[in-house]
């Protein structure tokens, strides 16, 4: 068997058996599995803009807060249209794009590490807590698949499909800027160091923040305010603080104070992101990998918002794994199996504690 259908597999067991435990326990809890999987938190509002188109906004009279659904990108919205909408339509995409997702992730980890640390680096991926986002109606799957293969791609020096897939991650969800960065950096450096002269290095460079750039500047027309997306952002409460809100929460955890089970597992596994990602600094990675990570993390991190979030922002920065696949590639491979077993029980019971009994938004 190919070694990339092997990752597949592997992935496709892991997240069908994820799955399979949280409608159990939807069940159980009598609620119906698919509402659970397919209409929870954002996936409501991407149903909503799939079915009706933009246009919406929720006030809480509570709080003052007003949401705007031009928040949210248009390409998992458009995708779920064409599947046939609801939640099966959004289902459809998200599943099929985790499993591009999956060898696109197998492929990059491949090129840099080896097949043994990519099957891992996959298996890895489709455990990690948050992953339980990768088999709901939820955008990380498809903003994956794209990154992935940019990346890819412009590891290969293929440029204009690296920029041309990185215009359309663009137009996922905000994160997607790390893709573009990817491409127009590594596109400079070829450029400014490498004295590249070759015109698809500086169409990439150009073309890659396109898609990005075009939603902000439709929202911005829309709302007849050139700074109008980053207003919506602000009223969602979502803002860049250099980090502030994200150290007084994590100094709330550490300070022993009574704070739900969702908080001290997201500071927790920022810590960890963190550690990861300085691990992933110290191993040199290429250039593509390293703005991507990066990228993500300082939004991650620097960005104040709902903190319980803030894992599900970092599950595309699957290349914070690669330290942690290449230390277990050394192990035994009983005792990889074992890790991964364990870590796969974990994320489940805790997809279920936070979609079924905490109910907690992701």
């Amino acid at each position: 068997m190919p070694t990339a259908a092997l990752a597949l597999g592997v992935f496709a067991a892991i997240r069908v058996g994820g799955a399979a435990v949280l409608a159990l326990a939807a069940w159980w809890a009598g609620r119906s599995p698919v509402r659970v999987l397919g209409h929870s938190w954002d996936s409501v509002w991407y149903l909503a803009i799939a079915r009706h188109g933009y246009g919406r906004t929720q006030i809480w009279p509570v709080t003052g807060l007003v949401q705007s659904d031009y928040a949210f990108f248009p390409l998992y919205p458009a995708l779920v249209r064409l599947a046939g909408g609801g939640e099966w339509g959004g289902l459809l995409v998200s599943w099929t794009a985790a499993a591009v997702a999956a060898v696109g992730v197998y492929r990059v980890g491949e090129l840099v590490a080896g097949r043994r640390v990519a099957l891992l680096l996959v298996a890895l991926w489709a455990v990690v807590p948050h992953a339980v986002v990768l088999t709901l109606a939820y955008t990380e799957p498809l903003l994956v698949a794209l990154a992935a293969w940019s990346l890819y791609a412009l590891l290969r020096e293929r440029w204009l499909l690296a920029a041309a897939l990185a215009l359309v991650a663009g137009l996922t969800r905000p994160t997607g800027i790390a893709v573009a960065a990817a491409v127009s950096v590594t596109a400079l450096h070829a450029l400014l160091v490498r004295r590249s002269r070759a015109p698809a290095v500086w169409a990439a460079g150009l073309l890659a923040p396109a898609g990005w750039l075009a939603y902000v500047v439709a929202v911005g027309v829309a709302r007849d305010d050139v700074t109008g997306y980053f207003a919506v952002q602000r009223q969602w409460g979502s803002r860049f603080d250099g980090g502030r809100a994200t150290l007084s929460k994590v100094w709330e955890v550490l300070g022993g104070g009574p704070v739900a089970l969702a908080t001290a597992v997201s500071a927790l596994l920022l810590g960890t992101a963190l550690l990861l990602a300085l691990l992933l600094l110290a191993d040199r990675p290429p250039l593509p990998l390293l703005v991507y990570t990066a990228v993500l993390v300082v939004i991650a991190v620097g960005g104040a918002g709902y903190f319980e979030s803030k894992p599900r922002f970092l599950l595309p920065a699957f290349p914070l794994l690669l330290p942690l696949a290449a230390v277990m590639a050394r192990a035994r491979p009983r005792s990889a199996v074992v890790v991964t077993a364990g870590l796969a029980g974990l994320g489940y019971a805790y997809g279920v504690y936070l979609l079924v009994f905490a109910r907690m938004p992701l």
